[in-house]
């Protein structure tokens, strides 16, 4: 959905995006869209989006609290030359974007950050140029560089990258380039080669948001902790990184059936398994979840990729967990979960990270007695649906007027 928002932004003329998400994030990238001179329209359960380009109406954006709205968006946002500021909210205030600081200078745009951290000040305008960026920390810039260079550049340039991570965030960022009809050569993700593309003006993009897989896996784990259920609406064929849950599920013998239109799970008898995270971070939560009610000691690599998240991940799974009586040790950039010994009832805090909240939600479902979620409504930025979907499942869940979820 960010991604279509970004190419809706850079496209000259109209996009039509079916199937809109309406989470926090999602609503936070509509803003910058607008705040960057889209005009963005609701009709029914679509999206119209008009726009001339890069031409900000304001003199500031903020991202929320969406890492890859700023890593995306800041690009973008500099192929104007207008000064802008960019702000964000919540725990998006301290990780770090020292890396622009490192790359701006290098494409003509003049930089002011606090310290690698927000709000930073930006003056375009961006000037594509063959560079050098390390993707070991986060993908998203990359995101918003080839969608930059995409939409700038007038003779071939390229984008080289050393130790990148999440390769398959930029599989997904590519598809949303193709479906815009940006030229992007991908050289074994060793380096970018981004073509000047001739865009018509006058054609209107009709563009459908797929269903979410980072969302999807909770629902998938509920299913194989809990009692058997049917999830349409997810597709079996996406580029989306999250959607190596299935894997993680069918090591673990989840009883599970996939077909292009539903994927049908029910609980097997769940025994521990060895998955490595590393280029899908976002599962951890999930995973760590499903590896609860495994039987033996679950092995998750690629830990090192969970600090700079809403939390540092590793260490508030391992807390939050242990509170329901699940022993989680870190070892080095490995997770050791030790699943089958029951959910204890507990009193969890979900750090006010959407997928610390979902994923002690979901290890809930079979928990002994009561959990309660403290800062449940952290879910927001996600899955603003995700406690009235448990419901749907037959879950009992009472959200409480300081939004403290108890199921």
């Amino acid at each position: 959905m960010q991604r279509a928002c970004a190419a809706a932004l850079l496209h000259v003329g109209i996009t039509n995006i079916s199937n809109p998400g309406k989470s926090n994030d999602d609503l936070a990238a509509l803003q910058v869209i607008a705040n960057l001179g889209a005009i963005v329209k609701q009709s029914n359960d679509e999206l119209i989006i008009e726009s001339k380009g890069v031409a900000p109406v304001s003199t500031e954006m903020n991202c929320g609290e969406s890492g890859l709205g700023i890593r995306m968006f800041a690009p973008i946002a500099a192929l104007s030359a207008n000064e802008i500021t960019i702000k964000g909210t919540g725990s998006l205030l301290s990780r770090p974007m020292d890396f622009f600081d490192a790359i701006f200078p290098q494409l003509g745009i003049t930089i002011e950050s606090n310290g690698g951290k927000l709000p930073i000040k930006i003056k375009g305008p961006l000037q594509p140029a063959d560079i050098t960026i390390d993707g070991s920390l986060s993908s998203q810039f990359l995101t918003g560089l080839l969608m930059a260079f995409g939409k700038a550049a007038t003779k071939p340039v390229t984008i080289a990258v050393t130790n990148l991570k999440s390769k398959p965030y930029i599989d997904l960022t590519l598809q949303v380039m193709k479906d815009f009809e940006y030229q992007v050569i991908n050289n074994q993700y060793k380096s970018f080669e981004i073509h000047p593309v001739i865009a018509s003006n006058d054609q209107p993009v009709n563009y459908t948001v797929e269903g979410d897989w980072s969302g999807g896996a909770f629902l998938l784990v509920a299913g194989a902790i809990a009692g058997e259920i049917s999830i349409l609406g997810l597709d079996v064929f996406s580029t989306q990184a999250d959607k190596a849950i299935l894997q993680a599920l069918t090591m673990s013998e989840a009883v599970i059936s996939i077909t292009e239109k539903e994927i049908v799970i029910g609980p097997g008898k769940l025994k521990a398994f060895h998955f490595d995270a590393t280029d899908c971070p976002d599962l951890f939560p999930p995973l760590v979840a499903l590896a609860a009610y495994c039987n033996g000691t679950t092995v998750i690599e690629g830990v090192s990729r969970l600090a700079h998240k809403e939390s540092d991940r590793g260490l508030t799974l391992q807390q939050e967990f242990g509170k329901m009586g699940v022993e989680i040790v870190l070892q080095d950039d490995l997770m050791l979960v030790k699943g089958g010994g029951g959910i204890k009832p507990a009193t969890v805090h979900s750090h006010h990270d959407h997928r610390i909240a979902m994923a002690c939600a979901v290890a809930a479902l079979k928990a002994e007695g009561d959990v309660i979620i403290e800062e449940a409504e952290a879910i927001e930025k996600s899955y603003p649906d995700f406690y009235e979907h448990l419901k749907k499942l037959a879950a009992t869940v009472s959200v409480q007027t300081d939004y403290a979820a108890q199921g």
